[in-house]
């Protein structure tokens, strides 16, 4: 019977995967996801393109919070800031989107690095509101530099395309995405087993025992925004491309705590946890507006945005209260069943 898992090389230590099993799996996946698109209706196409730009932003989220453990409620406004500057070089400039994307990154990173400097002296939910309020902060700037931002008026983004093939439907869009989800997987999995990804895991389980240890805290805490940020930018100029239009109301508090929501249910952490994190909680509120529109658009007096608000923050209790490590806490709990069965009670 096998009893755990063990590295017996560096080589197997620093392995994407641990056994063959995985690399199965991955491949599975990755077929599925090619063929995707000439499965699903339009609709779906949309509703998928969605979900992976969010997981693109909640992996940038999951390495601050989940990894780092640094709270962050500012995920609206880096997606604001990366969603706004893809809008502008390319409405306004001109700019390709093969540019756009890393200069939104770059542009939210900057701007990560700036609010990362309070979280050297603060921690939990005094972090969590300053994170908070460069959020409302975003949105004030984007009102004031009508010059720049059209102000609340927004932006209409051109049709996105790549080195001249113009990705007109969602179905061409969608490999795009894809492409660029897997690149944000692959580096969040190689930071995490790098030095620097070391380093994130001891700041948050005792940063002070971790700078003992000779671990440069402000350094990598300067590191975790600086990179959450960047991936949270790119994610904020996918959007801007998807929905065709950038407008402050597309990116308030809510996006923030939808974020957290999804990194909880998913597992903190865990790169795939956040990925099963956001397909969760989209697709929870996805049937919920399937019900709710089956019986209306109405449910008594309560509004759909009330509703929703509701059932997120019930799901983020629940799971706290009885499973604190997410849906792939069931998942590992189950498996070890499954892999030490009959032996395992």
């Amino acid at each position: 019977m096998r009893t755990g898992v063990f590295e017996e090389s560096y080589s197997e230590l620093i392995s994407l995967y641990r056994n063959p099993t995985q690399t199965y799996w991955t491949v599975a996946l990755v077929l599925a996801a090619l063929v995707a698109p000439l499965l699903l209706t339009n609709h779906l196409t949309s509703l998928v393109n969605g979900m992976m730009i969010a997981a693109v932003g909640v992996i940038g989220l999951n390495l601050l919070t989940g990894t780092t453990g640094l709270i962050s409620f500012g995920q609206a406004g880096f997606l604001a800031v990366g969603g706004y500057t893809a809008a502008v070089l390319s409405a306004d400039y001109g700019m390709p989107l093969w540019l756009c994307l890393p200069a939104s990154g770059l542009m939210a990173a900057a701007f990560g690095l700036i609010v990362g400097i309070p979280s050297l002296r603060l921690k939990g939910l005094y972090l969590a509101i300053t994170t908070m309020a460069f959020t409302i902060i975003i949105t004030h700037i984007i009102l004031s530099a009508e010059s720049i931002t059209h102000g609340s008026s927004g932006i209409s983004t051109p049709k996105p395309a790549i080195f001249g093939v113009e990705l007109a439907t969602d179905k061409s869009f969608y490999y795009l995405i894809l492409a660029i989800l897997t690149l944000a997987i692959l580096g969040s999995a190689n930071i995490k087993r790098s030095r620097i990804g070391r380093a994130f895991l001891a700041i948050r389980e005792q940063d002070i025992a971790a700078r003992v240890m000779g671990v440069p805290v402000a350094r990598y805490k300067l590191y975790a925004f600086v990179v959450s940020s960047f991936y949270v930018g790119v994610a904020g100029a996918l959007m801007a491309y998807h929905i065709r239009f950038v407008n402050v109301d597309s990116f308030s508090l809510v996006i923030s705590i939808e974020a957290v929501s999804m990194i909880i249910v998913g597992g903190l952490g865990s790169t795939a946890g956040a990925v099963i994190g956001v397909v969760f909680v989209l697709g929870l509120a996805e049937v919920l507006n399937y019900v709710i529109g089956s019986m209306g658009g109405t449910l008594g007096s309560v509004s759909v945005l009330e509703l929703k608000g509701f059932i997120y923050g019930l799901t983020i209790v629940l799971f706290l209260r009885f499973e604190p490590e997410g849906l792939m806490g069931i998942y590992r709990e189950y498996k070890n069943r499954w892999v030490n069965w009959p032996f395992r009670y």
